[in-house]
């Protein structure tokens, strides 16, 4: 019986990654945390928590990088600091947070996103497949159902950010096509109330996926390359890495890498899906054209500063929050195989 458990152990430390041990030992570890090892009662709510809380921290870096896209070139601000210093003089902290409230549901579709991801990682593994297209394939899967929640409520949260652009010096351009009211002192909960019932009364329900089209061909392929790219890094890290450097660690590193990397190859896709939402365009080949004929080649830099800059801090917190909670929730039986 013993004999057998540890032929077991074995096998699924070299099918999640890696047999090898701290300090030069031969006591084999899991890389990687599978789904059917891990207690989901656990798992859930404190990734609900985690997600929320780097939301929370991280969540002015989004409101920045909407407002620098959806800019007529630089007539508002010239760049990242520019932008925050301006939201902060004009606003204050709440500026930092417009949409928050309502782009706080993504929560709920993270939900959605991970339990897809790992599932379909799950199908794959028992098909044999490789690690790199079970990221590849699950990122991919997830992102379409994630979006699919999400999109409303992205559309309403995006309207909301971009609201008292046009306060700031040389603004230009539609940037509250739906003119609504948002006076000083006016709650949050009904300047998004008012975006929802003006998207209805113009658009109906069809208003609320308002670029839903070029959302998943942003962000889609955007998971999909992210976590390809992130267990792409890891293993390189691991391969050249001395043992005694912290597994978490590396992990986090290589989340921050695997997210320079897709956000330099999405940008475009980005900004054009944003001004479909917020400028309220006919089609992608209208934003794509608009964009080119307002900034060239630059259309592939516009906002890169700000969005690496939050995809960098978003891949190092959520692979930090996630990959500690799944060492948190994983059963009894494999966690004397789990390297911090």
């Amino acid at each position: 019986m013993a004999e057998s458990s540890g032929s077991t152990t074995t096998r699924l430390a070299v099918a999640t990654g890696g047999v090898g041990g701290a300090g030069g030992t031969d006591a084999p570890y899991i890389r990687t945390i599978e789904w059917n090892m891990m207690n989901k009662t656990k798992f859930f709510p404190l990734s609900m928590l985690s997600s929320f809380s780097v939301r929370c921290c991280l969540f002015p870096l989004t409101v920045i990088k909407t407002q620098l896209q959806v800019q007529h070139k630089s007539d508002v601000y010239k760049g990242m600091v520019d932008c925050a210093m301006k939201i902060y003089k004009s606003e204050g902290v709440p500026g930092l947070y417009r949409g928050f409230w309502i782009s706080s549901v993504q929560i709920v579709s993270g939900v959605f996103y991970i339990s897809t991801y790992e599932g379909v990682r799950h199908v794959l593994n028992d098909l044999g497949a490789g690690h790199r297209m079970k990221a590849l394939a699950g990122g991919g899967c997830a992102s379409l159902v994630g979006q699919t929640i999400i999109v409303p409520f992205d559309v309403i949260s995006q309207h909301a950010m971009v609201l008292g652009m046009s306060a700031h010096a040389g603004a230009k351009g539609d940037i509250n096509p739906l003119g609504i009211k948002s006076w000083p002192g006016r709650s949050r909960l009904h300047i998004s109330m008012d975006i929802g019932r003006e998207i209805m009364r113009r658009d109906g329900f069809r208003g609320f996926y308002r670029g839903y089209t070029a959302s998943l061909m942003a962000y889609v392929p955007n998971s999909a390359m992210w976590w390809a790219f992130y267990h792409l890094y890891q293993d390189e890290l691991f391969r050249i890495c001395p043992v005694w450097v912290s597994h978490l660690f590396i992990q986090c590193v290589a989340g921050s890498l695997g997210g320079f990397t897709t956000t330099i190859l999405t940008n475009p896709l980005d900004i054009v899906r944003a001004r479909l939402q917020v400028h309220r365009l006919d089609s992608m080949s209208v934003a794509f054209r608009e964009l080119w004929q307002e900034e060239k080649l630059n259309c592939f830099f516009k906002g890169l500063s700000a969005r690496l800059v939050q995809s960098a801090a978003f891949s190092f917190s959520i692979i930090l929050g996630y990959e500690t909670i799944k060492r948190i929730a994983v059963d009894e039986q494999y966690k004397h195989q789990i390297r911090w």
